[in-house]
């Protein structure tokens, strides 16, 4: 009878708190909050103020011109978006089981494997299921991480770095992700024999954003040779315009080689016969432990794990649990 003694089942917790809480951290004005939850803001201040005597501790500091979470608050508001995220997507089950249709399922990636990897694995979702929804989000780590701790994402596949807190996280290693030098089709440099960086040191580059891990290791490859690096270059994630850019100039890309031989494959770019040994850190499927994978889920989680082993020639442990 332990599972009846739960503390917010004694406190009576109500999803207007949770509800309370989190546009309280978004409006940071209990009055704003209690307009946008359509209710009177007495009635606000109370549902908070029984919250704080249930758990007796402050969940806001009471400003001048607002409120602010204390690191109580800040607590409970990120436990309460994501309680609040997974009924959403329990009623979205419920409603798509209704509809005939076997769930719904959300899958961040970065761009490699999300050209690579993801195609095919949905692929294999959709004709073993093909009123299963796939939605799929593809972005960098960091904006992957953080949708996932908010339960706008089921599993990511992506890069764990130091920052990250890894509490409640399960990764699996699918491959290391090394990176290629791009440009068009017909570029001077294609056809220079033993080609270096010394060759390609004059020429524009289109470079990641400065403070990305990739950007750091390119500056740093040209270093280790005795080099200064680009000063010629165009910062830039955006593939659509690395890509367009690239065919109207002369100047070099970087992205993962995945993403370079797709390109290729389309005859949109050519991969330069040059090694750059600054390759990204290794990429894997995170999931949450603290939270049970839905049915179609894990339909997805399987299609990914079945794939990789095929492109990637990965192993997964047997015995772990989906």
């Amino acid at each position: 009878m332990t599972n009846y003694t739960h503390w917010f089942i004694r406190a009576r917790l109500k999803t207007r708190q949770l509800l309370l809480l989190v546009a309280l951290a978004e409006e940071g004005n209990i009055h704003r909050a209690a307009q946008v939850l359509n209710m009177t803001q007495p009635a606000a201040s109370k549902l908070l103020k029984d919250l704080e005597d249930v758990l007796e501790v402050p969940l806001f500091d009471r400003l001048p011109r607002g409120m602010r979470p204390t690191w109580y608050g800040e607590t409970l508001i990120r436990h309460a978006r994501v309680a609040l995220a997974s009924l959403n997507q329990a009623h979205d089950e419920v409603e798509a089981l209704k509809a005939g249709r076997f769930g719904q399922v959300s899958v961040g990636s970065i761009t490699a494997p999300g050209l690579v990897l993801l195609p095919a694995a949905v692929a294999r979702v959709k004709q073993e299921h093909p009123s299963l929804r796939v939605s799929l989000q593809i972005e960098t780590s960091d904006v992957l991480m953080e949708r996932l701790s908010h339960g706008k994402l089921d599993m990511l596949v992506a890069r764990l770095f130091a920052q990250h807190d890894k509490t409640d996280l399960r990764y699996e290693v699918l491959a290391e992700e090394p990176v290629s030098a791009i440009t068009r089709p017909g570029h001077p440099l294609q056809g220079v024999a033993n080609l270096s960086l010394r060759d390609a040191l004059s020429a524009g580059w289109i470079v990641p954003p400065s403070g990305s891990i990739l950007r750091h290791r390119f500056e740093l490859m040209f270093q280790e040779v005795g080099l200064e690096p680009p000063v010629n270059i165009i910062e830039t994630s955006a593939l659509l315009f690395t890509t367009k850019m690239l065919q109207q100039s002369d100047m070099i890309g970087v992205v993962a080689t995945d993403v370079a031989k797709y390109y290729a494959s389309h005859g949109i770019v050519s991969i330069l016969p040059m090694a750059l040994p600054c390759q990204m850190d290794a990429f894997g499927i995170i999931t949450r432990t603290d939270r049970l994978l839905s049915p179609a889920a894990k339909v997805m989680l399987r299609a990914l794990k079945s794939t990789a082993a095929t492109v990637y020639g990965t192993r997964f442990d047997p015995l772990a649990a989906d």
